[in-house]
């Protein structure tokens, strides 16, 4: 029993990793209708600046943690503006195609970097253990967990209670009556994208501790994006929800089942779900839930 709760915490940790991925997919689709496929790589390029800023330049690690989203979340803002932009209006495979181009020059630059490429490094934060009676537990999945909380708590105030998360809001519903009831559309759109590459550097920063920062850590957006479907794309807790859904099946597949095949399990459920329920898992069985309530 004590091995099933560590490995669901575990699960648990990942999984909101995974939640923090796919709400930065969802950002980014409700406001621009694309796919960026470069958020792997912007967590990834999270994850060793702030490494660059602690051990190169000598920043105490929060300050670097933090200056590092705020880099991160500037470069998504000027990628809108400097290229991005360009795919409005075009074939959504041009904007697809130009995110994946962007992302594969952000791990081309960290790639020229020797230190970068050929070691593995770790941020020095929450590295310990602590126990709770015979149970002992990663202070590193304790903290993610608790981090991804107050994030969710942040957004959700952000887009409540701000005017520009309430301006996002409305753009993300309709940009065209937005934009005829005074909305700037064109800034939403680049706070959108900045929200989106921020979220994916603080989710670099929570995968650190548990896996490492190295080159291949943004290939989990791989498994993020299945979150972010089952979630709809368009729900941004249903993304949050998948994300630990998926993180907490994929652990217990890997105690449960053979070797590699948790590895398996995010996109068996990702072609169920888009067989199942077209629209997204979450919106799917709400209508299920209503049809059969007003059924009864």
């Amino acid at each position: 029993m004590l091995a099933f709760i560590q490995v669901l915490t575990s699960g648990i940790a990942i999984g909101c990793v995974y939640g923090l991925v796919a709400l930065s997919f969802v950002l980014i689709y409700k406001a621009a209708e694309t796919v960026s496929f470069m958020q792997g790589d912007l967590l990834m390029l999270g994850a060793f600046a702030a490494l660059g800023l602690h051990l190169a330049a000598g920043w105490p690690l929060l300050a670097a943690a933090v200056a590092a989203v705020l880099a991160v979340a500037l470069l998504g803002a000027a990628l809108e503006r400097v290229v991005l932009r360009r795919a409005l209006g075009q074939p959504h495979l041009v904007a697809v195609l130009l995110t994946f181009g962007l992302g594969m020059m952000m791990r081309g630059s960290v790639a020229s970097v020797p230190a970068a490429a050929q070691e593995i490094h770790r941020l020095p934060f929450a590295a310990d253990t602590f126990a709770i009676g015979p149970l002992v537990l990663a202070a590193s999945h304790v903290w993610v967990v608790l981090a991804t909380v107050l994030l969710a708590a942040a957004l959700a105030a952000f887009f409540r209670f701000t005017r520009a998360g309430l301006a996002l809001r409305a753009c993300s519903e309709d940009a065209r009556i937005a934009a005829l009831m005074g909305v700037p559309v064109a800034r939403m759109h680049v706070l959108a994208w900045a929200l989106g590459a921020g979220l994916a550097a603080c989710a670099g920063l929570l995968l650190a501790p548990i896996t490492f920062v190295h080159l291949n850590m943004g290939f989990i957006a791989l498994k993020a994006f299945p979150a972010a479907v089952l979630g709809g794309l368009t729900s941004l807790p249903g993304a949050l929800l998948a994300g630990i859904f998926l993180g907490v099946v994929e652990a217990v597949a890997g105690l449960m089942l053979p070797e590699g095949v948790k590895d398996v399990v995010p996109y068996v459920l990702l072609m169920l779900a888009l067989l199942l329920f077209p629209s997204g898992l979450g919106v799917g069985l709400g209508a299920a839930l209503r049809r059969r309530g007003g059924g009864q």
